[in-house]
């Protein structure tokens, strides 16, 4: 199947074909980046699963090889949470270019005590934003191999409604792990939409996507064994929220769009249709917190100092 022209419908349940292309997705081992990896497998590209759970990794090959019979998938051990493992683990994919990164891992911790990585960092921060922002970094000389490579960062609702304190990133004070996963998903988004910008400036071919998945929810979310089982009882109870919210099959549409469609253009942010909750992907107006170009180039600043890696700089 050719790629679709910017005059034809996108199709979610029929992306079209990305044969020959590869494609990273980072926590594609289980949850919404298991969808989106196993939507870009059907497309017949070679899909890598970032993960630092091999087992985990293999689990959900097993799941998308059972529905898509001559899927090109294989794992690449990914652990955003340490800088220092980032590119021995970009050496360790041995491509000789990659058409497509998502940014899809995440952490989000719902006790009150504050964590850090190995590195001193407040870890979702840490992972969401900073481990994603250095391997961008070492990801480019590959991105820029493709033809028309793309970062696609995976946002989230919730960033909308958040502030960042770019005197505090690693949230010392006042510590609520909820507040602190929305910054870490502002920071990304941010991050994503300064990329672009930096990348239009600098005249490359790759450009930088952003988009969010909605609302999710397991119970809504159909059986993929051994990675997600959803019981009778469970898909019952989860009907009602089923008005506003998805399951994460379709939570990953936006993400596979934004990989795929050959009308997405960078800087751009895609979300599902109702409210932003729930349906087919979109275009969204870029506003607010993540139109604030100012905070945009500090935190980019910010995140050089703190690893080191300023993506895309030669």
């Amino acid at each position: 199947m050719p790629f679709l022209t910017a005059a034809q419908h996108w199709d979610v349940h029929r992306p079209p074909s990305a044969e020959g292309k590869n494609f990273l997705v980072t926590g594609g081992n289980a949850g919404i980046g298991y969808f989106v990896a196993e939507q870009l497998a059907g497309t017949g590209a070679t899909v890598v699963l970032g993960s630092r759970d091999a087992a985990k990794a293999t689990a959900a090959m097993t799941a998308i090889r059972s529905r898509v019979s001559e899927a090109r998938v294989r794992h690449l051990a990914l652990d955003l949470a340490d800088l220092a493992t980032l590119k021995p683990s970009v050496d360790a994919l041995g491509l000789d270019r990659l058409d497509a990164v998502v940014c899809n891992a995440g952490v989000l911790l719902d006790h009150p005590r504050r964590c850090e990585t190995r590195d001193g960092y407040e870890l979702m921060f840490a992972t969401n934003h900073l481990g994603h922002f250095a391997l961008t970094g070492w990801l480019a000389p590959l991105l820029s191999a493709a033809p028309a490579g793309r970062v696609v960062t995976t946002g989230s609702f919730v960033a909308k409604s958040a502030r960042l304190d770019l005197s505090d990133l690693q949230v010392t004070r006042g510590y609520r792990p909820k507040d602190a996963y929305a910054r870490s998903k502002l920071a990304q988004m941010l991050f994503g939409f300064e990329l672009d910008r930096r990348l239009r400036a600098a005249g490359y071919t790759t450009v930088s996507v952003v988009n969010h998945p909605g609302g999710a929810l397991d119970p809504l979310t159909p059986s993929r064994p051994p990675v997600h089982v959803r019981t009778t009882g469970q898909r019952l109870r989860g009907l009602p929220a089923g008005v506003l919210l998805q399951g994460k099959h379709a939570a990953a549409w936006p993400a596979v769009r934004a990989v795929l469609d050959p009308v997405v253009r960078g800087g751009q942010l895609w979300g599902p249709r109702m409210l932003g909750f729930r349906g087919e992907p979109r275009l969204e107006p870029v506003r607010g917190v993540l139109a604030d170009t100012e905070t945009a180039t500090q935190l980019w600043t910010a995140s050089v100092d703190l690893t080191g890696i300023d993506p895309f700089a030669h």
